[in-house]
């Protein structure tokens, strides 16, 4: 019995010295660009991923790189990425490439499309949008002097190599935005629609009357057509801001009264022309 009693007093010594030993493992810290910290061990890294396990698990979870902001390692170690990099190779120190700022300049951003219905968002009518407004801050450009409309392929390049597109683009700061595209003013615009269809249905009838030789008789055959018709309408919702060396100057939020596509466009222009940096010639 005591022999027992002594066995059972080691194991359980050895067992709390495990479970402390492992309470008081250091662990690896994960920082991603939306804040989130994920406290692991991470056990391979590569140019796009890496890949770590939690506490108590020793599963393999793969995170990409270019969501991660800084690792903080159990060593002591950290490794900071460059969000101006696509492939988010690591580097000394979190920097954002900067672009010299062009004083009375203004930028206009990716405009995310979406249909709130399913939050799918639509690349081409992003670039649509973008290139709507930039055309409008261009033929305007005497309405709003003294301010510069940055050339769109200088902008969308200068965000493509700083990894941001309309996906991406409500995520990242203001400030950084206007260091990485060296302008002081930005406008940013937002696109949300959804659809709405009716359905109408139109018969037709038609027929052939026969008329007997005593004309007492009548015979007729009657024929009767119908045929559907799908009407679809397009409610948007069209946010639109202006921002002058990091503040807000202008938010406003507009619904076209037609339903109709594309209406979203007649808001944009509507917004434009009665924001701050418009003046009526």
């Amino acid at each position: 019995m005591r022999n027992s009693k002594a066995l059972f007093t080691a194991l359980m010594f050895f067992i709390t010295l495990f479970n402390f030993a492992q309470g008081g493992k250091k662990l690896d810290k994960i920082i991603k660009r939306d804040y989130q910290i994920i406290e692991c061990t991470i056990s391979k890294m590569s140019d796009n991923t890496v890949e770590y396990s939690l506490p108590g698990e020793t599963l393999q979870i793969s995170i990409d790189i270019s969501k991660i902001a800084r690792i903080d390692f159990a060593s002591g170690r950290s490794q900071t990425f460059d969000v101006s990099q696509n492939n988010s190779e690591p580097t000394s120190s979190q920097t954002i490439s900067a672009q010299d700022v062009k004083p009375n300049t203004i930028a206009v951003l990716p405009v995310p499309y979406v249909n709130s219905d399913t939050q799918e968002a639509s690349e081409d009518m992003a670039k649509f949008a973008q290139n709507d407004l930039y055309n409008k801050l261009l033929d305007k450009s005497s309405n709003i002097f003294p301010l510069t409309v940055q050339d769109l392929r200088t902008t969308n390049s200068l965000l493509h190599k700083a990894g941001i597109d309309y996906k991406n683009i409500d995520e990242t700061p203001i400030e950084d935005l206007e260091k990485i595209l060296g302008v002081d003013n930005i406008v940013a615009t937002k696109v949300s629609y959804t659809i709405g269809t009716t359905s109408t249905a139109t018969t037709y009838n038609s027929g052939n009357a026969k008329v007997s030789n005593n004309n007492k008789k009548v015979t007729t055959s009657d024929v009767s057509t119908t045929t559907a018709n799908n009407q679809s309408y397009y409610y948007y919702t069209v946010y639109f801001d202006m921002y002058k060396n990091k503040d807000k100057i202008y938010s406003q939020t507009r619904k076209p009264f037609l339903a109709v596509k594309d209406s979203w466009m007649e808001s944009v222009s509507y917004l434009l022309k009665r924001s701050p940096i418009y003046t009526k010639k």
